[in-house]
């Protein structure tokens, strides 16, 4: 990675944060509105990447027959008054996200995540202004692994793709980044969706926030 860095775009859920105790509460919560017996969730949690649908569809797995359409409304009408209970950034990435500041480095976040939910997130975490942009879905026409939301983020910031970092836990956000251009990271302390990111053809994996922190110190200092 040797180009000149003018950005760094971040995945969210299980990238910059934990999300998965609130969403997976959520899944809870869903199949006990609707009578169903408790089913051992945390098994789920490798799939918090993967929005709603996805943790519907294997939280309900037992019920095919149930309106996916309605329980995603459910779901996401709870999890919006309840996705800051035990969610929590990553160990280190306030640091990370300081030497950026620091740095006068631009950052945005770059996720599937409803705009309004991804919004509110980075609100109760208290990075409103350690972010130029928030492309979440709903803001390009198609969403990650589709390289529009990258793209649409580098405009926003006014950085060059080529020039820009796109940090996830998931295929899709390493598909997004190599499409539109950019360097990529696999965040390997995140979900990865049972995934082995060293096969997703990242330009490199790292294991922590920190390793990160450290990488992006040693080719921009």
């Amino acid at each position: 990675m040797t180009r000149k860095l003018e950005a760094v775009l971040f995945d969210l859920d299980g990238t910059l944060v934990d999300s998965a105790p609130d969403l997976i509460a959520t899944v809870g919560w869903l199949r006990q509105q609707h009578g169903l017996a408790p089913i051992e969730l945390s098994s789920l949690g490798h799939l918090a990447s993967r929005g709603a649908l996805g943790l519907i569809e294997a939280g309900f797995a037992d019920r095919p027959e149930l309106d996916r359409a309605l329980l995603r409304a459910e779901f996401l009408e709870y999890y919006a008054d309840h996705l800051w209970i035990n969610s929590r950034p990553y160990t280190g990435i306030e640091r990370l996200l300081d030497a950026l500041s620091e740095h006068n480095m631009p950052a945005a976040v770059v996720t599937n995540k409803p705009t309004q939910l991804a919004a509110a997130l980075i609100e109760a975490a208290g990075w409103r202004q350690r972010f130029g942009c928030v492309i979440g879905g709903g803001c390009t026409e198609r969403p990650k692994p589709h390289p529009a939301p990258v793209l649409e983020a580098c405009r926003r910031l006014g950085v060059r793709p080529t020039e820009t970092w796109m940090v996830g836990d998931d295929r899709r956000d390493i598909e997004a980044g190599r499409r539109a251009g950019s360097l990529t990271v696999a965040a390997a302390w995140g979900y990865l969706a049972g995934d082995d990111p060293a096969e997703w053809n990242a330009h490199q994996v790292l294991a922590s926030p920190q390793d990160l922190h450290m990488f992006y110190m040693k080719n921009n200092a």
